[in-house]
């Protein structure tokens, strides 16, 4: 019996005519799987599956996502994320993230925080972005924080409500892969290869809530605070009240953009 799988154009064109009808024909799929995407156990022999083929700069690696959870489809990532992505797959156990980037010329971090918010009596996946220092322009000498004016000019729009989502901005997307956080991506201007803006040293966990609402909604609401305002909330209902302190202060920007991968 042929299993119940689901091979994308984009996919086929990545994998080849040959390595596709094989696996239609069941002789490379595998029977039971776990879903990429919400990691509960599937089976292409009883429920539609589909092939996800996460691919980096010389490396290629298919996994398989029930096809109720999301589409068949080709996710680009770089070698580090698929390296994450492999080990996720396999089952071997990873760190917590501590996602850094240098920003400017104090080397700030930029630290993420992910939490649920409610809007209009409807949840919604979020991501809090705040530097562990203030950010000053490339080739400023400061003093002075430009993270707001950056992002401001880079698309996002200030929030002076937090009961209303935020815009979409184009050219930007949130990178899941493998159920875990990757990056922050930013499409580049001129036309080349997306960028990533913010990118975990190692996949980032996310709750099972956050990520059944991410891949409901397909999109996920990005804030951004200066350092010393939010801070690390050990509850989603403190992270709210921080960020309305934040919106009433003039002090918070967000951004909607769509979901990447699973």
């Amino acid at each position: 019996m042929s299993p119940l799988l689901d091979v994308s154009d984009d996919v086929r064109a990545e994998i080849g005519d040959e390595e596709a009808e094989r696996l239609l024909a069941g002789e490379n799929a595998p029977g039971a799987y776990d879903c990429t995407s919400c990691r509960t156990p599937g089976n292409t022999a009883q429920e539609r599956t589909s092939t996800v083929l996460f691919v980096g700069g010389e490396t290629a690696v298919l996994a398989f996502a029930h096809a109720s959870c999301i589409p068949s489809q080709v996710v680009s990532v770089s070698e580090e994320q698929l390296r994450g992505a492999v080990r996720s797959i396999t089952g071997q156990s990873q760190p917590t993230a501590q996602p850094a980037e240098p920003a400017a010329q104090n080397q700030a971090v930029l630290g993420v925080t992910c939490g649920q918010i409610l809007i209009e009596d409807e949840l919604f996946p979020a991501i809090v972005v705040e530097p562990t220092a203030p950010i000053v322009r490339p080739g400023s000498q400061g003093p002075g924080d430009d993270f707001l004016p950056l992002l401001i000019e880079a698309g996002f729009v200030p929030v002076s409500d937090v009961a209303t989502p935020p815009s979409p901005i184009a050219g930007w997307s949130v990178l899941l892969a493998m159920g875990k956080l990757h990056a922050v991506l930013q499409n580049d201007p001129a036309g080349g290869d997306a960028s990533a803006w913010w990118q975990a040293h190692e996949p980032l966990s996310v709750t099972d809530g956050w990520r059944a609402t991410a891949n409901q909604r397909h999109t996920v609401l990005v804030y951004a605070a200066p350092a010393g305002t939010i801070g690390q909330q050990p509850r989603e209902d403190l992270l709210r009240e921080a960020l309305e302190k934040a919106a009433a202060g003039g002090l918070l920007v967000a951004a909607a953009m769509p979901l990447a991968g699973t």
